[in-house]
């Protein structure tokens, strides 16, 4: 019986090897993989095996797929949210689907991967798009009729309030623990938002199992870290960066983020539980074993950017269980698998207080002592750019306009630098763990923002130019531009949206924005007609009642990048790093500039670093494989050890995504998903598979 059960247990491993049945890899998220046939001896002979162009890519579109490989099939989507499934060794189409196919997409759409679940014969694909949760037939690509309604649920119901008019989807897989999903979700991060709380879900039939509430009810201890009544209006608190789970022990470890609105906390007053959080709970009922917070009351929009992941690390010459958590804000902490207790020291620090009206901040935040951050923590006059005179002198002198401190310095009517900023530090791509070598790998940005709090106009009366102001311009500009691609600029909008698809992104709000539907119909008709037409006669009554605790007094003037004259960042370079730390000791093997910026590189200015978003692939064979710089569109393959470049691609747009590598035949492959998109870079929307050659 002993090695019947051995060798099931061997064929089992094999198998795990050979497919990438998981997003990430492993439920465990340490990209990580036993695959060695491509190594640090022969990965410079790598040649790309093949090329699937999905034909989906358009201007300002994003793929951040993380391929899924299960018995020689490989499943991704489109920038269009298009599902299909190809054969992993050739890239040839076996089948597609459509969720959008009766509304042509003509926005960005996002989706980092999909959940597989097989029992028997019966194997299926999870994925959302909008508000509708898909279950589809892994092997013809239709809707699962038992699954929901006629395949699919409405992620709207069963959050403990009515979220009809409000956005919310799934961009980021969860994870599948024997019969139940676990999902997050991404909602709006202004008011009104849907709340964020953790589902499981029969993988079979579609019906809620359990739910765990991040903004938490009146009878929860945490409650107290709340207004009364909170849990009827805020929203936001939500996990859309994935989560990890320990299958053994049957835990899933959730990390949240802010509270909407994220920038000012007026009518949240307290500490805010569960959000900017690492939730333990278990698979099997949502039960709460343990949680962290790392940012009390936040204001600076520091959701945790990534699922974390489960990582063994040696104290005392003991192994300990342990799971890794990396911030926006450039650090590593490190908790008890079981206990949460953190595995190095950390301290509360005081932190000043915020001078605009209303707000009441935090007293004290946590910080690591050890490992040291990523990234670096604070812009000073040392760090001003030094790439021109010119650059130089004119960075300065605006930086002497806003506040600039270290982590925690409170959001401003002057302006309040963030560094790193809102796209981090750490990102959504997360740390890769290599079991071998117990390095943690971690590639950062190193970027600054300016957050700067604007009243709004609370009259009572408005025209359609200051009802867009007060509700649409801290995203979209008073001038319409945007922020592309996360803010997509608003100016001549009715050559790319008819009336009728702007009125209902109003009304019912999508992806990160709210809907406004609260507003009622003269107030939204007034934007409306300010948006396409650029009609501001009208005066509206706006107001009446008493005031709703979703009105703020405060908003922000956009996500303004603190750039040099030319465009570049306002720091010193490196301005993208890669990282790997040892978890044992917390100090850094190794750490180098990642990605160049190709006309700086035609001027003679190399390793520069630059922004980045995916993740990274570790390898048994020695290898670190990772796409992500933004501005060079390369694929490339390290020595895990030592962070030497060994192999590089070209690809027609970024690698904005985490590859995956799969054995077909017994021969192995890596697939890299060129989808681009990222700050108004080429989009694309194709896959790469490379193997050594015959």
């Amino acid at each position: 019986m002993l090695g019947r059960t051995f060798l099931l247990s061997l064929v089992s491993l094999c198998l795990l090897a050979e497919d990438w049945p998981t997003y990430h890899g492993s439920a465990a998220n340490t990209k990580y993989s036993t695959l060695d046939q491509i190594n640090t001896a022969n990965v410079s002979r790598l040649k790309l095996a093949w090329r699937y162009d999905t034909g989906d890519a358009f201007d300002g579109s994003e793929m951040q797929c993380n391929p899924i490989i299960v018995r020689g099939v490989m499943y991704v989507s489109s920038p269009k949210l298009r599902i299909l499934a190809l054969d992993a060794a050739t890239g040839k189409l076996k089948w597609s689907f459509d969720p959008n196919r009766n509304k042509p997409v003509t926005g960005k759409t996002r989706n980092r991967g999909l959940n597989y679940w097989e029992s028997g014969a019966d194997r299926r694909l999870y994925f959302s798009s909008s508000n509708w949760l898909y279950a589809l037939n892994a092997d013809t690509g239709q809707p699962v009729p038992s699954f929901g309604t006629a395949g699919r649920i409405d992620l709207r119901q069963n959050l403990g309030r009515d979220a009809t008019n409000l956005s919310i989807t799934v961009t980021t897989p969860g994870v599948v623990y024997k019969d139940i999903l676990v999902i997050g979700s991404l909602v709006s991060e202004g008011l009104p938002a849907a709340p964020g709380h953790i589902r499981g879900y029969d993988v079979r039939t579609g019906k809620l199992r359990w739910m765990f509430r991040t903004i938490p009810s009146p009878s929860d201890p945490a409650a107290t870290t709340w207004p009364k009544g909170a849990q009827d209006y805020i929203g936001g608190a939500n996990s859309w960066a994935g989560i990890t789970m320990d299958e053994k022990r049957g835990i899933v470890y959730v990390p949240t983020g802010s509270a909407a609105f994220d920038f000012y906390g007026a009518n949240r007053i307290g500490d805010n539980l569960y959000a900017n959080c690492l939730l333990a709970l278990k698979a099997e009922t949502g039960e709460k074993l343990w949680h962290f917070q790392f940012v009390h009351h936040d204001t600076w929009d520091r959701d945790l950017p990534t699922a974390p992941t489960l990582v063994t690390v040696n104290r005392d010459g003991k192994p300990v269980d342990a799971v890794a958590q990396i911030t926006k804000s450039g650090w590593i902490w490190l908790f008890d698998r079981v206990t949460g207790k953190t595995l190095f020291p950390y301290e509360e620090k005081p932190v000043p207080p915020s001078d605009v009206d209303g707000e009441l901040l935090a007293k004290t935040q946590p910080l690591p002592l050890k490992p040291a951050p990523f990234a670096r923590q604070q812009f000073t006059e040392d760090e001003v750019t030094n790439r021109t005179k010119e650059a130089h002198d004119t960075v300065l002198e605006r930086l002497k306009q806003v506040r600039s401190g270290p982590q925690f310095t409170p959001p401003s009517r002057q302006g309040t630098v963030v560094f790193p900023g809102f796209d981090g530090g750490g990102e959504w791509g997360g740390a890769s763990y290599d079991p071998q070598t117990n390095l943690l790998y971690i590639n950062a940005n190193e970027m600054a923002w300016i957050l700067r709090l604007v009243p709004k106009d609370a009259g009572k009366i408005a025209t359609g130019r200051i009802l867009y102001n007060r509700n649409c311009a801290g995203c979209h500009r008073e001038d319409m531009a945007g922020s592309p691609p996360e803010f997509p600029s608003l100016q001549n909008l009715i050559s790319r949206r008819s009336e009728e698809q702007v009125a209902q992104i109003m009304h019912k709000g999508a992806g990160r924005m709210p809907g406004f539907a609260h507003l009622k119909e003269p107030a939204l008709d007034a934007i409306l007609r300010y948006l396409l037409k650029g009609e501001d006669k009208e005066v509206i009554q706006t107001v009446s009642g008493p005031p709703s605790p979703i009105d703020l007094k405060y908003t922000m003037d956009g996500y303004n990048k603190f750039l040099d004259p030319d465009g570049y960042p306002a720091v010193k370079p490196p301005w993208g790093t890669l990282n790997a730390v040892n978890i044992d000791t917390g100090e850094y093997a190794w750490k180098i500039p990642f990605g160049e910026i190709p006309e700086l590189v035609a001027q003679g200015v190399r390793n520069t670093g630059s922004e980045n978003y995916g993740g990274a692939v570790v390898t048994a064979g020695g290898l670190l494989f990772i796409g992500a710089t933004n501005a060079d569109n390369k694929f490339h393959a390290f020595d895990k050890r030592t962070g030497k470049l060994l192999w590089e691609f070209t690809m027609d747009a970024a690698g904005n995504s985490t590859p995956s590598t799969y054995t077909v035949n017994g021969k192995q492959y890596v697939v890299m998903g060129a989808g681009g998109g990222k700050w108004k870079g080429h989009s694309g929307g194709s896959y790469y598979s490379f193997a050594l050659p015959d």
